[in-house]
């Protein structure tokens, strides 16, 4: 009878170690989950900013760049293709399809920005224009933003990653869908520069 107890005391016990290390890794999972999707909404915060400085900047320049309507027009409409993204990818962080779809929206509008900037550069009444120095520094200090914040994210969504791949989590991860999380990667060397903003 001794005997007996004690085997199902140890099996007992084996059980309850096993159901504390499910419910610990499960829990572990959900916050490394949560860690990354906040992370994304403080990119999401900075980007949205960023599209509500592209319209001013753009009003602004209209006026000195009358003849350059196309490159007005080529801004926003990559200002607005890359919001569509951002609001793709807000609703669920970590997305392959989303976060690579706004890795290249963002890549195009940067792009964009550029030559609209290099455009800037030709005209001097433009280039001395207080309201578009000032969208300018604004505009620079939100990318700034923007480039620490997807570093927090992919910093997030690597420890999040990791977990989910080693042993024994991958168990509790594949077993409750935790699905591996995409980071914010701009693909293209060109695309990773901010904007050259020099109106000295």
């Amino acid at each position: 009878m001794p005997i007996i107890a004690i085997v199902f005391g140890a099996i007992f016990l084996l059980a309850l170690f096993a159901v504390f290390f499910v419910i610990g890794g499960y829990n572990k999972l959900v916050t490394l989950r949560n860690r990354f999707k906040n992370a994304f909404a403080q990119i999401d915060v900075q980007l949205k900013r960023r599209y509500d400085l592209i319209p001013n900047l753009v009003e602004t320049a209209k006026g000195y760049l009358k003849h350059e309507r196309g490159t007005l027009e080529a801004v926003i409409a990559a200002r607005n293709a890359a919001s569509s993204a951002n609001n793709n990818a807000a609703q669920n962080p970590g997305d392959p399809t989303a976060m690579k779809a706004l890795a290249g929206a963002e890549g195009a509008l940067t792009g964009t920005l550029g030559r609209l900037f290099a455009l800037a550069e030709a005209y001097p009444d433009l280039k001395a224009n207080q309201e578009m120095l000032r969208l300018m520094e604004e505009l620079t200090s939100t990318e700034n933003k923007v480039a620490f914040a997807r570093q927090a994210y992919n910093d997030s969504v690597m420890v999040y990653n990791t977990q989910r791949e080693v042993f024994p989590t991958n168990l509790i991860a594949n077993s409750f869908n935790f699905a591996a999380a995409e980071l914010f990667v701009v693909e293209k060397a060109e695309e990773k520069e901010l904007p050259k903003v020099s109106f000295s």
